[in-house]
């Protein structure tokens, strides 16, 4: 594969895990799913920016998982449209710029994913590859979240961190999404982690953290869904 880096990153995942192993991941109960959580837990193969996605963020000094908008939108904002461009994060750059500054000091969240895509420029288009962990585990991208009103109507949003790739990853992208292990996760959801250990943890993942394989071109449809999405195909095929 030759790298050809195809718009932002990480820009398309999955989640299909049942309920008691989104909670058990990060030792939640029944009582800490809110209202917007419990509206979008499904198996889901082809979530895209804009749509509501699943994610740990604390309330006072305990985690709950909720329902927050894919595309960050800072307090100050004018136009909520800025979202849109605001998926991800660069690591290196997440405590200074001013969209995210605040947020990476007091407003980290954990998102649960269980695999997410990345293309690679083809004749006639863009094949996706899907990037998932050996047994498809359960993983943990870094996020941030952001809470807007207008009109009295408040919007919460997140954005993905992203990090330098790995060798895995770079023949299709030079990005690559933070993976929080169990370790990490603990650390960036705990409000009195300096920035120093912040940083620290927004590293690329180990060579062997990740497995690929190519799937349906259908995947570059938003409005797609379904197991079969995510099927291994033959490149010497034709993939619809």
């Amino acid at each position: 594969m030759r790298p050809c880096y195809l718009g932002p990153m990480c820009g398309r995942f999955t989640l299909r895990k049942p309920k008691a192993d989104l909670l058990r991941a990060r030792g939640l109960q029944e009582d800490d799913l809110t209202p917007s959580a419990l509206a979008i837990l499904q198996p889901r193969h082809n979530i895209a920016p804009s749509q509501d996605i699943l994610a740990v963020r604390l309330r006072g000094e305990r985690e709950q998982l909720d329902g927050l908008r894919w595309g960050l939108v800072p307090r100050w904002s004018k136009e909520r449209s800025i979202g849109n461009r605001m998926i991800n994060a660069r690591a290196e750059t997440v405590g200074e710029k001013p969209s995210f500054r605040e947020a990476f000091k007091h407003r980290r969240c954990l998102v649960p994913v269980d695999g997410y895509f990345e293309w690679q420029k083809v004749e006639g288009g863009k094949q996706p590859w899907f990037f998932h962990r050996p047994n498809e585990e359960l993983m943990f991208f870094a996020g941030l979240w952001e809470e807007h009103e207008e009109d009295g109507d408040c919007l919460r949003s997140c954005t993905l961190l992203t990090t330098a790739a790995n060798n895995t990853v770079s023949a299709l992208h030079h990005r690559m999404p933070v993976l929080l292990d169990p370790k990490g996760q603990d650390r960036w959801m705990d409000p009195n982690t300096d920035r120093e250990e912040l940083t620290s943890l927004l590293n690329s993942s180990p060579e062997d953290y990740l497995n690929n394989r190519p799937v349906s071109k259908r995947v570059n449809r938003p409005m797609e869904g379904g197991p079969e999405l995510l099927e291994a195909i033959d490149l010497d095929q034709k993939s619809n």
